[in-house]
């Protein structure tokens, strides 16, 4: 990972001073950085991690960051991590440039690599489609609320297991995995990032700040997600397109947001989006019998764990 770091700042270093100082900090804000830490692990566990795992881990974090300064732009976002967004300091115009250098660069990270790079550059960009067709549907599904548990997956599919299948499938490519075991990898990574993002929007759910963005934020933008589908699926019909009209009046009336989340609260939302999630972590769980033993192996299967037990 310290190889990673110091290749993403590389990368990134340019004479504009103000690109440069934006650069440092939105580096220096870090992040979890579970994409490059799979894709660094799904080599191990494939054979080695090589210099090209270091790029491609490295493409996985810098592509992850430049779609999250487009989606600030977005959804208007003034924090992310706890920080001022780009967005609310610089503006939207920079927010966008700043996100397509960090793109440009994740491509020149791919392009170094010494094999495989027009292999793993096809899968990530297969991955800047899913990202742009997921926004994209969940846009729609604002308007219409009739969002279904088939959309939801569909869209954080897109928006982030994407990513998660592309950086796990970019590790064991370059670890020279064969065909089945590529395929196993990215299947593992297709489950923890769908489990990782459904507890996402259950921790938006909770009273709490740690995911660097208000807590709510999903009703405000009108977003149905896993806890609202699971009391939705439970309801009568007249009583579920009655509480899918209310999500219409979040951003003007207070009470609806706290009426929805109530709902969800009293109808064990929480609970049961948590056994969803815990369904996608068992897959990825699953997929690793496929692996030989060893430490990475062990580690992705923790790492899986610790999706279900994160709470930022």
């Amino acid at each position: 990972m310290d190889e990673v770091t110091s290749l993403m700042a590389a990368s990134l270093r340019t004479s504009i001073s103000l690109l440069e100082k934006t650069n440092g900090a939105l580096l220096d804000a870090g992040g979890k950085r579970v994409r490059p830490i799979l894709c660094l692990l799904a080599a191990g566990a494939c054979g080695g991690i090589s210099r090209d795992s270091i790029h491609f881990a490295a493409a996985s974090e810098l592509l992850h960051n430049a779609t999250l300064l487009h989606d600030d732009v977005v959804d208007g976002a003034s924090t992310r991590r706890g920080n001022p967004t780009v967005n609310s300091v610089l503006g939207s115009p920079a927010s966008v440039l700043v996100g397509d250098y960090w793109l440009v660069k994740a491509v020149d990270c791919i392009l170094s690599s010494v094999n495989h790079s027009e292999r793993v550059l096809r899968i990530f960009s297969k991955t800047l489609s899913d990202l742009t067709e997921g926004e994209m549907l969940q846009m729609e599904k604002a308007i219409t609320r009739d969002t279904t548990q088939d959309d939801y997956i569909r869209i954080i599919y897109c928006k982030t297991a994407s990513l998660f299948e592309s950086a796990a499938r970019g590790g064991a490519i370059s670890a020279g995995a064969d065909e089945a075991l590529e395929d196993v990898m990215g299947e593992f990574g297709r489950n923890l990032g769908i489990a990782f993002q459904i507890k996402d929007d259950i921790l938006d759910y909770l009273p709490s700040d740690r995911l660097g963005k208000p807590a709510g934020q999903d009703l405000m933008e009108q977003k149905i997600t896993q806890p609202l589908l699971c009391v939705l699926s439970g309801m009568e019909q007249a009583d579920a397109a009655a509480l899918r009209s209310r999500l219409a009046y979040v951003g003007v009336d207070p009470s609806a947001q706290e009426e929805i989340r109530g709902c969800v609260v009293s109808r064990g939302g929480i609970d049961k989006a948590a056994l969803v999630m815990e369904s996608y972590i068992e897959k990825a769980i699953f997929c690793l019998r496929a692996l030989p033993d060893s430490k990475e192996k062990s580690y992705l299967a923790s790492l899986a764990r610790y999706m279900g037990e994160r709470n930022f």
